[in-house]
């Protein structure tokens, strides 16, 4: 245990250090859905993603296919050709996380609805944030 922490703290600490990591690699802003997108229709090269992720800007786009390309979660692939044509598509390992992209989505069709009206009721109540 740390310093000043409680035992209860302490195993929540425990927890959730194995979803932390996940949670900032594959739901960093953007990754989701470029993940997606690569696990579901293959191969595409920047434009392809820049145009089904607007607004994304190309510098946004940039930075998070290479984090992605680093995390091994995706490739890229340089042709050499003129002018040189750039692909990327999802790895093995970006693979692996379709079940979990699949229980997500199962559990937004499920609960979205749920949620939408918890707020709703919320922001009617008179206690919205402020």
């Amino acid at each position: 245990m740390g310093r000043g922490q409680t035992r209860s703290e302490h195993v929540l600490a425990d927890d959730l250090c194995p979803i932390i990591p996940v949670v900032e690699l594959v739901f960093s802003r953007w990754a989701p859905p470029v993940l997606w997108l690569l696990n579901r229709h293959g191969r595409m090269r920047f434009g392809e993603l820049e145009s089904r992720l607007a607004p994304v800007t190309s510098k946004v786009l940039t930075l998070r296919l290479r984090q992605l390309e680093r995390d091994g979660l995706i490739t890229r692939t340089t042709h050499r050709e003129s002018p040189p044509r750039v692909e990327y598509e999802i790895s093995d390992l970006g693979r692996t996380l379709a079940p979990l992209f699949a229980a997500v989505g199962d559990w937004s069709r499920e609960h979205m609805p749920r949620v939408e009206s918890a707020r709703q009721d919320y922001d009617s109540s008179g206690r919205k944030r402020g």
